[in-house]
């Protein structure tokens, strides 16, 4: 069964804020981001995540690459990474966050990671190593990761409590589907690998369709060319992330992050048209559309 995202669908989903709170009522996320060539992936999916709501976001990066995000990210903290060379982390890198990951309530691995093959190891270390790990959310290079030669079976080593976000290039190569079949049968396939995996599957796009293992999907009604820009999907990644950390399911959460996206990409592109549209225009829209699904009237 399809379903369609509506305004009063997500008003039921957005975490509370209760009076008393403290920046620990509302989670602590975890990002592993960044290399030398996307340090921008890394400063859009931690300020999506702090956007979304997340009380403290922690962000995982080479540690030669921290301060250039620092300047422009005052709020997130950092663990700063080993390298393997300039702006690379190394597979030692492992270590140091499973030290750390228990105190946190999210996980997102892979915006502008790389893929070197010292950052596969580290990803082999962290992901498919049987670590106790909370919801995890695996983007861009660690998709590309999972479905690299030599990790056949990866989705029974990965926890269930995991949200994959493909766009349509990185769920063929997940699937061994066809671009032409994916196209033509998107929430089918979603289905058909939500299933197979055990995982909640985000597949992007026009219309994108969340997948869950049960067999049942949602699908955001909206498309917005606006949307078709480099950072858009770390932004996405963030914000699921930071609502993982509010405590949502992986179900919930990789649903109303797709709802608050599209709505966010919506405001910019009444603000200023379709073409232009920058990740970072974003942020800023984001806890707008918290407010506006929780306030706002009707559908």
């Amino acid at each position: 069964p399809l379903n369609l995202m509506t305004r009063e669908w997500a008003r039921k989903l957005i975490p509370k804020r209760p009076q008393s709170a403290h920046k620990g009522t509302f989670g602590r996320t975890l990002i592993v981001a960044g290399s030398r060539n996307y340090i921008g992936a890394a400063y859009l999916a931690a300020a999506a995540a702090g956007r979304s709501g997340s009380g403290l976001v922690t962000l995982a990066i080479p540690q030669s690459l921290q301060i250039a995000i620092a300047a422009i990210a005052p709020e997130v903290t950092y663990l700063p990474l080993p390298e393997s060379s300039y702006g690379v982390p190394s597979s030692d890198a492992a270590d140091i966050i499973l030290e750390r990951v228990s105190g946190y309530q999210s996980l997102l691995v892979g915006c502008g990671l790389g893929q070197s093959p010292q950052t596969y190891e580290l990803l082999d270390r962290l992901l498919l190593s049987g670590h106790h790990l909370p919801p995890i959310t695996i983007d861009a290079d660690g998709l590309n990761f999972l479905s690299a030669g030599g990790n056949d079976g990866w989705w029974k080593k990965v926890p269930s409590h995991t949200v994959l976000t493909p766009h349509p290039g990185e769920m063929t190569r997940l699937t061994q589907a066809s671009m032409q079949c994916l196209e033509g049968n998107r929430s089918q396939l979603a289905l058909q690998a939500a299933s197979r995996c055990d995982k909640v599957v985000v597949l992007k796009g026009a219309f994108t369709v969340v997948a869950f293992p049960s067999g049942q999907a949602i699908l955001n009604p909206t498309s917005n060319p606006g949307l078709a820009t480099a950072g858009s999907g770390d932004v996405l990644a963030g914000t699921i992330a930071g609502l993982l950390a509010q405590g949502l399911s992986v179900e919930n959460g990789a649903a109303l992050g797709v709802y608050l996206h599209g709505k966010a990409g919506e405001k910019v592109r009444d603000r200023i048209g379709e073409a232009g549209i920058l990740a970072s225009d974003l942020l800023k829209e984001i806890p707008i559309s918290i407010r506006d699904a929780r306030e706002g009237p009707g559908v």
